[in-house]
């Protein structure tokens, strides 16, 4: 997901799409602990798409409180 879909995306639908990736990333550190993923680099990739949900949560409380 890109940083203008992100973006493009309203609040709700941002806190909604976290809590989904959040439990995506438990399941897949769950399946790498029992056996090795085809493709690691999909942990990288879910934790990189948390954190840009969360940094753009965090801007728009910022630009509400302002």
């Amino acid at each position: 997901m890109k940083n203008s879909e992100i973006k493009a995306l309203s609040l709700e639908e941002l806190k909604e799409k976290l809590n989904t990736e959040s439990s995506n990333m438990h399941n897949i550190r769950f399946a790498h602990a029992i056996s090795p993923l085809e493709n690691p680099m999909r942990i990288r990739e879910t934790k990189r798409l948390i954190a840009r949900l969360n940094t753009e949560i965090r801007r728009r409380e910022i630009e509400a409180n302002s």
